[in-house]
């Protein structure tokens, strides 16, 4: 009578293991791995400059300190993106841009600002505040107070002060309902020892928003 077909220990060894191996090579093909993540550097390098300046920024359909406010924090934003920087704050350039004659910030004033006070380039700013639309009553006798959706716009721009050349730009838009503002004169009224939380929120965004390029990013 005819065994039946079986196969050996050392026959039966072999094919377990070729078995494993199979297995392990399918596991290890479908498994995927992520990839490595890079920091890339800022679109914007102050590296090569060694120290910037900064003109005071100008506010429009605003009353009180909130150009101070603005340029303090746009100041805080470069100094925390890229350590080492030496940001020199050259106050208002008014004076200087009304005695060359221009009706905004531009190549003759950059040119000025580097001569008199030894930089490369110079950041300048606007903020303009929109018409107010209130949503509310008067909420104050001495100095109204409304409730009131403001609309901000913060322009912003590096100029290199041996040509008066543009070497960047960046601009933001947002809004915001803002509680308890002071309007003084028909303008919305900021205080930077007191200044109302929501409209230093608002400017705040806007300033983080601008100086994205500043700053590396993971991709």
């Amino acid at each position: 009578m005819r065994q039946p077909n079986t196969l050996s220990p050392l026959r039966m060894h072999h094919a377990a293991a070729l078995l494993l191996v199979l297995l392990s090579t399918l596991g290890c093909g479908s498994k995927r791995v992520a990839p490595a993540r890079v920091l890339a550097p800022p679109r914007l390098d102050l590296k090569p400059y060694g120290n910037v300046g900064l003109v005071l920024f100008t506010v429009e359909n605003s009353k009180g300190e909130l150009d101070a406010f603005a340029t303090r924090r746009f100041s805080e934003d470069i100094l925390a993106a890229q350590p080492g920087i030496q940001v020199l704050e050259l106050g208002s350039a008014d004076s200087v841009r009304r005695r060359l004659g221009e009706a905004h910030f531009g190549a003759a004033s950059a040119k000025a600002m580097g001569q008199a006070h030894g930089v490369p380039a110079v950041f300048v700013g606007h903020l303009k505040i929109s018409k107010l639309t209130p949503s509310g009553g008067l909420l104050g006798l001495s100095l109204p107070r409304i409730e009131a959706t403001v609309s901000a716009d913060l322009t912003v721009a590096l100029f290199a002060t041996s040509s008066g050349g543009t070497l960047w730009r960046a601009s933001g838009v947002s809004s915001q309902k803002i509680g308890g503002l002071g309007i003084l004169g028909g303008e919305p009224y900021f205080s930077a020892t007191d200044p109302n939380k929501a409209y230093a929120r608002l400017v705040t965004g806007l300033v983080d928003y601008v100086t994205r390029d500043l700053r590396a990013t993971w991709q």
